[in-house]
C-alpha cells in the first residue's frame, strides 16, 4: 500500500468506521473523539490533536462538512474544502481515522462511536461540550484541553486580510 493510499484509508464513511471501531474494540483500545472545522492547520491544532491521541489508543476526528462550517463560522469559510481538510487531518500521525458530519454538532457521531473518552478545545468547559453527558453515563471521560493562545484560524485569517 502506498504512503497516500494509508492517509486516505484513514477517512472512512460511518459504515466503514463502525468496521474500524469493532476491530479496536475487540483489541480493547481505548478510542478519542474530537470534532471541529480544522479549515487552517496550525501549532494550536497538533498542539491540541496530540494531547488528545495522548490520552487514549486512538484519535478519531469527526470533521464538519463545509456545510457546517459555512453555518458555523460565515460564508466566507471554510477556507480549505473538504477534500484538503481531511487529507491534512489523515496525514497526521496521531490521527486515526477522520469522519466527516453534516450537521452542526456531532452528537449523531457521538452516539455512534462511543468513544471512551470525549475531548475538546479549552475554550468549551466539560459540561457544556456536546455528548458529554452520553459519554460520562457511559463511565468515560470528558476532557476539555488547554488553548494555545495566539493560534487559532480566525487570527491567521485576519492576518492574511490586514496583508492585502
Amino acid at each position: 500500500m502506498s504512503f497516500f493510499s494509508t492517509i486516505e484509508s484513514k477517512i472512512q464513511t460511518t459504515q466503514q468506521l463502525d468496521a474500524t471501531l469493532a476491530a479496536w474494540r475487540a483489541k480493547s483500545e481505548k478510542i478519542v473523539f474530537t470534532n471541529g472545522c480544522f479549515d487552517l492547520l496550525h501549532y494550536g491544532h497538533l498542539h491540541y490533536l496530540a494531547q488528545a491521541r495522548d490520552l487514549g489508543d486512538r484519535l478519531v476526528i469527526g470533521l464538519n462538512s463545509a456545510a457546517s462550517v459555512s453555518r458555523l463560522k460565515g460564508p466566507n469559510r471554510p477556507i480549505n474544502d473538504e477534500l484538503t481538510r481531511t487529507h491534512l487531518l489523515a496525514a497526521l500521525g496521531m490521527v486515526d481515522a477522520v469522519v466527516v458530519f453534516e450537521e452542526d454538532t456531532p452528537l449523531h457521531l457521538i452516539q455512534l462511536i462511543q468513544p471512551d473518552i470525549l475531548v475538546k478545545g479549552g475554550d468549551w468547559k466539560p459540561e457544556q461540550i456536546v455528548g458529554s453527558d452520553l459519554v460520562l453515563a457511559r463511565g468515560g471521560q470528558v476532557f476539555s484541553l488547554p488553548y494555545i493562545e495566539g493560534y487559532s484560524t480566525t487570527n491567521i485569517e485576519q492576518k492574511i486580510l490586514s496583508r492585502g
